[in-house]
């Protein structure tokens, strides 16, 4: 059986409007039973579809981020937001491979010609930023060695096969921030060698050397 996440949305306290939330949880429900899906979670909040910063989509994504389930259940794609607030929505969960069903379309939803367009020029977009970034990487990175930087000599001892280590090299870590490599670019090359740590963890062990070298 599939698991899905019911979310239901108005926009004021209106009693009117409460009303309709109630309405889209009992509809919604109905649709489940429908399609002989499973609801490990049903959200229902009162806030503007112009905002993404919303506790109920917050925690929407973050179910799915951890698939948790793999389907959305709303009334039609305005509950999940309105203008921006939508398409970026909408695009995240996308790229999560979310179904999204919806009572108006009575089943799989149906975006408009131009929302279509929209989310395919993001998605073109967003791939061409993310190959910039790892070139951007790998130009830092050959920039050090050619600086006389030599990771596989540096990095003495490293688990094999990209095993998770433990302990930082934090030598390492201050020869390439000398060599003005950023810390999201130090993250990603040591991560090339083996050592499972992100851009907050190196700034962090950075920062914590130079602290103690200057007390």
């Amino acid at each position: 059986m599939k698991k899905a996440i019911i979310y239901c949305r108005v926009s004021t306290t209106k009693e009117v409007q409460q009303t309709s939330l109630h309405r889209q949880r009992v509809e919604l429900e109905g649709v489940a039973k429908e399609y002989d899906l499973f609801v490990i979670r049903t959200i229902e909040e009162t806030a503007s579809g112009y905002d993404v910063d919303r506790d109920g989509i917050l925690e929407l994504l973050s179910l799915f981020r951890e698939q948790r389930a793999t389907i959305l259940l709303i009334q039609d794609d305005t509950r999940i937001g309105r203008g921006n607030a939508k398409m970026a929505i909408i695009h995240q969960l996308r790229k999560f491979g979310i179904q999204i069903y919806t009572i108006r379309d009575q089943g799989e939803l149906q975006l408009s010609e131009a929302d279509t367009m929209v989310l395919d020029i993001v998605s073109v977009v967003e791939e061409y930023q993310r190959k910039l970034h790892n070139v951007k990487i790998k130009r830092g990175v050959l920039s050090a060695i050619s600086q006389g930087y030599k990771p596989h000599e540096n990095f003495k001892g490293r688990a094999g096969g990209g095993r998770e280590k433990k302990e930082l090299p934090i030598e390492e870590i201050v020869k390439l921030r000398n060599r003005e490599l950023t810390f999201h670019e130090i993250a990603a090359t040591l991560r090339g060698l083996g050592y499972d740590v992100s851009k907050a963890t190196v700034h962090r062990r950075f920062k914590e050397f130079q602290s103690l070298n200057n007390l």
